[in-house]
């Protein structure tokens, strides 16, 4: 997410886990385009919109995202501080997506509103001004996140532009895991979310993407609480010894092959000797939307790169 740049790590773990325990469980560029006007009013997840939305603000990196890829860019007018792509979206006015407010929100006059956390009552706070608001929590697997673009299109009045989308993602999904050799099914990793060894379990979106690859996460077992974002020990990830370790943790705090491998004890994983410490992009790394097709193919790379040294 980057998030790391501008808050705290932890509070962007207590936010992640805060939004699993609150939340319960190449695409079309953004442009001007502007919606049509059939088909409204509409009621998307028990939230009216009574017209095509054309000032559209978006709290969510992920939702932005995908926002942008429906073609809806033109009528985004602000977005939060972690919303940096497409660069149009970096470029947009910005909102602290930890302090958010029903008056800071509703001075960019919206027509619509994307959440992916609420502070506190923002959501009705909007929805009091007669600001549409919907309240996306972070999906379990790709089918929420369909369910979530086809929601977030008929919000805007772009139901077919998504189904089109989902229907490149799927596929490029279905293409990367089949691509994935046999031999490698069964496969452990650590996935590395900050330095202080926060990572993901199976039951994430991020995790489920590992388990369509037959990948196993060795997070899981020290996932007590069921958050899906446990803090590990050195000495559970040494004695559990994954055969691939991911970081998400490169560009917010500097985490590579080489600082690894210099933690007390670390150089005596397979995955740090066998040179299967894989940096990743944090953001795509951290986010959902039509750019996981680029996680899956970074870790398919460094799977398929495995076996054909194998």
């Amino acid at each position: 997410m980057k998030t790391a740049r501008s808050a705290p790590l932890t509070a962007l773990v207590m936010f992640l886990v805060l939004l699993a325990v609150g939340c319960g469980g190449a695409a079309v560029e953004g442009g001007g385009t502007t919606a049509p006007a059939a088909g409204f009013p509409v009621e998307v997840a028990g939230t009216v919109i009574p017209a095509a939305p054309q000032r559209i603000v978006s709290a969510s990196a992920s939702h932005t995202e995908i926002l942008y890829a429906l073609g809806a860019g033109g009528r985004v007018v602000a977005t939060d501080q972690f919303s940096d792509f497409p660069a149009e979206a970096a470029a947009t006015p910005k909102l602290d997506a930890f302090n958010l407010g029903v008056e800071s929100v509703a001075a960019f006059d919206p027509d619509l509103v994307i959440l992916s956390f609420d502070p506190g009552d923002l959501q009705a706070g909007l929805a009091a001004l007669g600001i549409p608001t919907l309240l996306f929590g972070p999906p379990l697997g790709l089918e929420d996140l369909y369910g979530q673009m086809r929601a977030l299109g008929a919000a805007s009045g772009l139901g077919a532009e998504t189904e089109g989308l989902i229907g490149q993602i799927a596929a490029d999904v279905e293409r990367l895991g089949a691509s994935v050799p046999a031999q490698q099914a069964g496969l452990t990793y650590y996935y590395e979310l900050d330095p202080t060894l926060y990572s993901v379990t199976s039951q994430t979106f991020v995790g489920s993407l590992f388990s369509l690859l037959g990948m196993e996460n060795i997070a899981d077992a020290a996932d007590a609480a069921g958050t899906g974002y446990p803090q590990l020990s050195a000495e559970y990830i040494l004695a559990n010894d994954p055969d691939f370790i991911f970081l998400a943790d490169v560009e917010c705090c500097g985490q590579s092959a080489e600082t690894v491998a210099a933690r007390p004890g670390w150089d005596r994983l397979g995955a740090v000797a066998g040179g299967r410490v894989i940096a990743l992009d944090d953001d795509v790394a951290s986010r959902w939307g039509p750019r996981l097709v680029d996680l899956l193919a970074a870790v398919v790379s460094a799977v398929s790169a495995e076996a054909g040294a194998g």
